[in-house]
């Protein structure tokens, strides 16, 4: 079954990509928004809609060819080809792969680190890739299978994400059926991927697994600030800057209000004799029974042997007795 979406003509998977996401999301506590943004990303730039299509370039412009950025130094080509794929299989097998180490790496990490990561190790795959392309050219003079070569999508991301994962594991990994250990995974990916699918790009996909090694080496050696985690992080707080100005409402409960945010000696306190939650600091006393409140909030029901085994009638008549005095 054939169904149009923007400018392309899904064959069925796009739509399981789009349930499979939706599903994982809805049964998970947690919900990965880095992970999300960038599957909705990819699949956007794929399908081209219209509203997007003057603000998205066409594919013959962001192929990664090293000649042609060396040449011509194309930021373009260098930072834009990771997100765009050339059909609908090389798309959904890598937002799927993309879903699940986004969701393990992102949940573990935290989003603003999460962002930073894959924002570092794309910058490191690319970079990786172009050098050896390079190098082999002056090295053996291999022209045409890398330095010419035209290459496009996420896998590079993907398999340098791989090798961050594995990297601590000492469990075993299926690779297409083959058990390998964990932290071997992703050479042990490349090589049978190359044999399976020999059109896809050898020289990108360990220019990734390197990516990824080098990420995990700089990570372990170090101990600043990664300082593209300080650059997501302070946007992340200047778009959250506005919403510090808007009111806040404290939860309702039957016995007072909750969750007021005030610091210092107007915080709420609840008295330990009815449970009652005063909801001014500057209370001596419980509103409710009268009871006095003690040091650092507690009531002295918590301090004083005076008051344990309260009757329930004296309680009660306190109670009374507080309010007839109003």
């Amino acid at each position: 079954m054939e169904v149009r979406i923007g400018q392309r003509v899904s064959r069925g998977m796009l739509p399981l990509l789009a349930l499979h996401t939706f599903s994982e999301y809805y049964r998970s506590e947690s919900k990965p928004p880095v992970t999300a943004a960038l599957i909705a990303a990819n699949t956007i730039i794929y399908l081209r809609p219209s509203l997007f299509d003057s603000l998205i370039p066409p594919i013959q412009q962001v192929w990664f060819n090293p000649h042609l950025i060396l040449k011509h130094k194309d930021l373009k080509r260098f930072l834009l080809s990771p997100f765009y794929h050339i059909g609908e299989p090389h798309l959904v097998y890598n937002m799927l792969s993309l879903l699940w180490k986004g969701f393990q790496l992102e949940t573990s990490m935290g989003s603003v680190n999460f962002a930073s990561m894959v924002a570092s190790l794309l910058l490191l795959s690319q970079g990786v890739t172009l050098v050896l392309s390079k190098s082999l050219l002056l090295l053996f003079d291999y022209d045409k299978p890398y330095y010419n070569e035209y290459a496009v999508g996420f896998s590079g991301v993907l398999f340098a994400m791989k090798v961050v994962l594995n990297s601590q594991s000492s469990d075993y990994s299926y690779v297409h059926g083959v058990i390998v250990p964990s932290r071997y995974a992703a050479w042990a990916e490349l090589l049978l991927v190359q044999l399976l699918v020999p059109g896809v790009s050898f020289i990108g996909h360990l220019g990734g697994i390197l990516a990824g090694l080098l990420y995990v080496k700089l990570r372990n050696t170090y101990s600043g600030s990664n300082p593209i985690t300080l650059l997501v992080r302070g946007v992340t707080d200047f778009l959250k800057w506005p919403f510090k100005f808007l009111p806040r409402r404290g939860r309702i409960t039957g016995r007072g209000t909750v969750g007021r945010g005030t610091v210092g000696t107007n915080r709420g306190w609840r008295c330990q004799t009815c449970t009652y939650d005063n909801d001014s600091g500057l209370r001596s006393v419980c509103e409710m029974c009268g009871t006095n409140r003690g040091v650092d909030g507690l009531s002295s029901f918590q301090r004083s042997s005076r008051l344990d085994g309260l009757p329930l009638d004296e309680l009660r008549r306190r109670r009374l007795d507080r309010f007839a005095s109003r």
